[in-house]
């Protein structure tokens, strides 16, 4: 028997139905329906046992459906579980005092980065990239810091069939574009977000490395563009991203130099 001889497909349609919530954020029945094409009143059942079990709440005003926050408990308690957040804690309040920034910490799932922690600062504009926030790796500080080291055979892989998506007049449209800017990251040491995402935001990001030399996770400075500009950025973010990234692979026991 295959894998797929194992699959339960009323299982499958139920977490079709919270990623559909996930990227929607609040739909009702009909619309979940019409979005994955199934019966309503299939939708109606499994939705009323997500319900039931604490996976999604229903908006009383509009009797629309949302994701609750169990499935963020879920995901929290797993990454405090690894106890990587933690550890990672004391260094990022560290560059949060050092750039008076925001910073963020983000791990790899599949072609996507996932927002694990943040330090928000004041002063930044406001973004909505959020702890648990999905982004593409290929147009963020963070996704490339940790693409830039990958194998190519592992990158061509990742994205030799990928249509890239130009979220901005910025961003990176082809693989070999994003190659060559991979390179220019593994000489330097730390990776640019040059308003490749969000019109108005730069991100200046250096990977962290597991003791086998591998790049796991990537912390980020998030700076307005304006602040260039205008000449109001005073202290070398590269640098300091790479030197706080370096300490925090050295506590996971990586001994190596990777650039």
């Amino acid at each position: 028997m295959t894998q797929r001889d194992y699959v339960v497909k009323s299982v499958v349609k139920a977490l079709d139905i919270l990623e559909m919530l996930d990227q929607e954020k609040e739909l009702g029945i009909s619309e979940l329906a019409e979005k994955l094409q199934l019966d309503k009143s299939t939708v109606h059942r499994l939705v009323t046992t997500l319900k039931l079990q604490g996976y999604v709440t229903q908006n009383q005003t509009n009797q629309k459906y949302a994701n609750s926050i169990k499935l963020f408990e879920m995901g929290n308690r797993m990454i405090e579980g690894m106890g990587f957040r933690r550890q990672c804690q004391p260094y990022l309040e560290e560059l949060a005092m050092r750039t008076h920034e925001t910073v963020n910490l983000a791990i790899q799932d599949g072609h996507e980065i996932i927002y694990i922690d943040k330090i928000e600062s004041r002063a930044t504009i406001k973004v909505d990239l959020g702890i648990g926030k999905r982004l593409p790796m290929y147009c963020t500080g963070l996704g490339k810091a940790m693409l830039a080291w990958l194998p190519e055979e592992e990158l061509d892989q990742l994205y030799g069939e990928t249509v890239f998506k130009p979220y901005t007049p910025k961003t990176l449209t082809t693989l070999q574009d994003l190659k060559e800017s991979l390179a220019v990251i593994r000489q330097q040491g730390y990776s640019l977000d040059d308003e490749e995402y969000v019109v108005g935001l730069m991100c200046v990001a250096a990977p962290i490395w597991n003791h086998q030399g591998r790049p796991i996770a990537a912390i980020s400075v998030a700076v307005p563009e304006y602040r260039f500009q205008e000449g109001l950025v005073t202290t070398d973010y590269g640098e300091v991203v790479k030197e706080i990234s370096e300490k925090i692979s050295r506590e996971l026991g990586c001994r190596q130099e990777n650039n």
